[in-house]
């Protein structure tokens, strides 16, 4: 659609080991569910993106390819926009306290403050802010 924005909605799908596990774990660190059901689960992330956590089974009937080991391999990398670098250690703080991995030392770099986690299924997370020269 050349020339228009469109206003759509993003569903990032997760494959997850444990959906009871998973809901506590992006409870821990503040998310909204809304919705779930005995395989699935919708976190809201905002207005117009949730992430759904599909119970591995389910995820699997949706796809073609096999489904990628976040443990040992990386397909994607999810980025949460937050507003400032103590919404950023908030999030990953609660993450850590949660059960997540930290992935790597925090980055503060190019014009971003952000620092990564892996969640307790191996998906890469990363929370990012954009940061003044005097932040």
């Amino acid at each position: 659609m050349k020339g228009t924005t469109m206003a759509a909605t993003l569903f990032v799908n997760l494959p997850v080991q444990d959906l009871d596990r998973s809901k506590a774990f992006f409870t821990a660190l503040g998310f909204d569910f809304f919705g779930a059901t005995d395989d699935m689960a919708s976190v809201i992330i905002s207005e117009r993106t949730q992430v759904m956590l599909l119970k591995k089974p389910l995820f699997a009937s949706f796809i073609t390819n096999d489904i990628v080991d976040p443990t040992k391999s990386t397909q994607v990398m999810l980025a949460l926009g937050l507003q400032d670098r103590a919404q950023v250690d908030s999030l990953v703080d609660k993450a850590l306290a949660a059960g997540a991995t930290a992935l790597g030392e925090a980055r503060d770099e190019g014009g971003r403050y952000q620092r990564a986690f892996s969640d307790l299924d191996g998906h890469h997370w990363e929370a990012l802010c954009l940061v003044g020269p005097n932040d």
